[in-house]
This record gives structure tokens, sequence and C-alpha cells, in this order.
């Protein structure tokens, strides 16, 4: 096969992936945790620990890491701009959706989902191995470009300017707790003012293996709390992670989506950050 026989969407199953295992420009990467990619994976499968996948700055522990330890994730990948990425995990897909965010915001565009990851994959008694692959050098890594990033992603600083200015929709997808402020991992507690709450593992089926719940009824849940899916959003959690689930799904929807991933380790540390507390926006 070449590159050209493998068209793969942004969301997958599991079956939808088994015929191109050993596709040569297929790059499957492990997010589950050190411990479940040891015991099994799947065959190829090449591991990521998600410290690779953020920069700490103080009081912001999810930022998009510089181009240096980018390029330095696709080289560590084995990425050539043929490849093409499916990310899976075991936690519903967040860690792999922050991946998938992160060689977005690089200028890498060729990346699946594996709906249900790990535990889909193992539902259907498909192959897992415990060695750890041998991957041969590319001959040209892909070449890391910021310079489409900010469709992708966005700045406090922008980002404050257009909640003040009422110019933008939030999807806050962390637990309603932090939502309201009564559970706090900041200076401050509570959310981004006019953000709206769908938590990000509401979207997930625990019933069928941490699928996605039917995307129709995604699309009407969000509807039905007040999103516009016609106009773009802001997605956050605590360090974008959560938060990298939830901004895949609008990609899936086809909803104009980009990810604050200072999050709420920075807004709610930052002195002059507006806050609502409770239950709804003011």
């Amino acid at each position: 096969m070449t590159c050209c026989d493998l068209s793969l969407d942004s969301l997958i199953d599991a079956e939808q992936l088994l015929p191109h295992l050993d596709h040569s420009k297929l790059r499957i990467v492990d997010l589950t945790r050190a411990s479940v990619y040891r015991q099994l994976h799947l065959p190829n499968a090449v591991h990521v620990m998600p410290k690779q996948l953020v920069a700490q700055h103080d009081f912001a522990t999810g930022k998009l890491p510089d181009q240096a330890k980018l390029q330095a994730l696709i080289e560590y990948l084995n990425l050539s701009p043929e490849h093409h990425v499916v990310a899976y995990d075991d936690e519903g897909g967040a860690w792999a959706s922050r991946l998938l965010w992160n060689l977005h915001c690089a200028g890498f565009q060729r990346t699946s989902l594996l709906n249900g990851g790990i535990h889909a994959w193992l539902a259907k008694k498909y192959p897992v191995t415990t060695v750890v692959p041998e991957i041969d050098p590319v001959s040209h890594f892909y070449q890391v470009c910021l310079d489409g990033c900010q469709s992708h992603q966005i700045d406090y600083e922008i980002l404050k300017q257009a909640v003040e200015k009422k110019q933008i929709q939030v999807w806050d997808c962390r637990s309603f707790d932090e939502y309201t402020g009564q559970q706090r991992a900041a200076r401050k507690g509570g959310h981004i003012p006019n953000a709206l709450h769908y938590a990000f593992d509401d979207a997930l089926d625990r019933e069928n293996h941490l699928k996605l719940q039917p995307l129709a009824k995604i699309r009407q849940n969000l509807q039905d709390i007040g999103f516009d899916l016609d106009q773009p959003v802001v997605v956050y959690c605590q360090s974008h992670h959560r938060s990298g689930l939830a901004y895949v799904i609008a990609r899936v929807l086809q909803w104009q989506v980009r990810a604050y991933d200072g999050a709420w380790s920075e807004w709610g540390n930052m002195t002059n950050s507006p806050i609502v507390m409770g239950e709804k926006p003011l």
C-alpha cells in the first residue's frame, strides 16, 4: 500500500483501523498509562507519555510546547509528512486527543482518534502485543510549522478581551463542582464568564467501552445547553487535558473550535481575570 491508499476519518472505530495495522504510512500512538502499555498495546503502537505533550509555565500546567519540543515529538514518533497518526488511550480519548491537538498546532493534520481506545479494541478481541516496536527512521521528518497555530489555540489576553466583549462561546468541560467553584484547583474558583458547562465525560458511553455517545446525541446535548454550533467556540478545562477530547468532538461535529491551553490553571491564578461563581453565568 502507498500513503494514498490510507484514507481515515478524524474519528474511527476499531474495525476501521484493523485492516491497516501494517500500513507503511500508519503511525499508531498509545497514550495509555505506562503500566497498561507494558501489559498490552496495539501492534506497532508507539508509547507517548503526557509529559511529552505539555510545557509547564508559572500557574499554567498544560501549555503547548515550543517549536523545538514539538519537533522532538515529531522525531520521536518518526513522522514524515506522508504519515497518518491514529491515537488512542485508556480513558476515553482525552490524552489521545491532546496529542492530536499538539500535532494540529504543529501543522500536521493527518490524524484520527480511535473511538473507545484500548477498551473498544479489546472488546472486539483484536490483536494486542507486549512487543515494543522497532521503527526504521524515516528518510525525512515532518517539519513543524506554527504559522497556523492560531486556528487551533487561543491565549489568555485574546480570550479575555473576547469574553469581556461577549464575542465568543466558551465550553467548560471540567466537572460541575469545578465549574461552580465548589472544587478549587487554583487561587480562584469558578468559571470564565458566559462559559457553558458540559463535562467531557458526559460525552462518553460507559456502557459501550468508553466510546463516544452517538454524535447526534452529543450535538443535541450541546445545543440544549445553549451552544450555537454555527458559531466558533473555545474549549478549556484545568490543563487542556480533558478539553483535548472536547476539541476533537467539536472538529468531528464540524464546529469551528480553538483550545485555551492556559486553561483554568492560568485563568484561575491571574489577578485580573474575571470569574463567575455558581451554576449559571451572570
